[in-house]
């Protein structure tokens, strides 16, 4: 007989236990970007590095051409990690630039939570290339994009059929959270989905203005 124990499952991300890859943020890859509109791409990726920023996870910023070609980084990001280093390349997979890996090594999580554009190009490579050498790797689709519908889905399948994780933003965030009784990070978790959650944050400003509602409560 299987006996249930109140503790986590090993494969859920925690705010010690991975590192997160931004990957190539920049306009000029956003400029074809089809599969998701940038709008909510731009809200996705604010919402995932506010997260990663508020419980200090390992954070890699990287860039591909970033002055000859593809242009700087989306402005959220220095904004939430100003005077971080970027990690620019000539390689279109990240996993392949030297420098890139010196830094994953430094850091030194298996797990890597990834997300970027394109997603069947600069996703894929650091993907397929991490779980080849024994890292485990997460994708955050919603915060992915490509130049079409068929790009993106196809991406994330191989990804996934390879073994990778998919994930989405929000989720991200609280599995960060996991326990809204965690009151050190309650105010950083709601704060970000209230701003950046969609519905689900209006939902908390809602409770909280008319009723003082408070997760963290039975």
């Amino acid at each position: 007989m299987t006996t249930a124990t109140a503790v986590p499952g090993t494969s859920l991300l925690s705010p010690t236990n991975h590192a997160l890859v931004l990957i190539d943020f920049q306009s000029q890859m956003a400029f074809a970007t089809r599969s998701i509109d940038i709008a909510a791409l731009r809200n996705n990726v604010s919402l995932i590095a506010k997260g990663a920023a508020g419980f200090k996870v390992p954070v890699v910023l990287t860039t591909v051409a970033e002055t000859s070609f593809s242009g700087p980084l989306f402005p959220e990001l220095p904004a939430v990690f100003p005077g971080q280093q970027v990690f620019d390349r000539t390689s279109m997979n990240t996993w392949e630039d030297a420098p890139v890996i010196a830094e994953i090594n430094r850091i030194g999580q298996q797990r890597l939570v990834l997300a970027g554009l394109w997603t069947g190009v600069c996703i894929v490579g650091p993907a397929l290339s991490a779980i080849e050498q024994g890292f485990e790797v997460y994708v955050i689709t919603d915060a992915c994009g490509d130049v079409s519908d068929e790009a993106h889905e196809r991406a994330v399948m191989r990804m996934v059929q390879a073994g990778a994780v998919p994930i989405t933003s929000v989720q991200y965030l609280l599995e960060l959270q996991r326990d809204w009784a965690r009151a050190e990070t309650y105010g950083l978790t709601t704060g970000i989905a209230r701003e950046h959650a969609g519905g689900y944050g209006l939902g908390i400003q809602y409770a909280k203005a008319m009723f003082g509602a408070q997760e963290g409560g039975h």
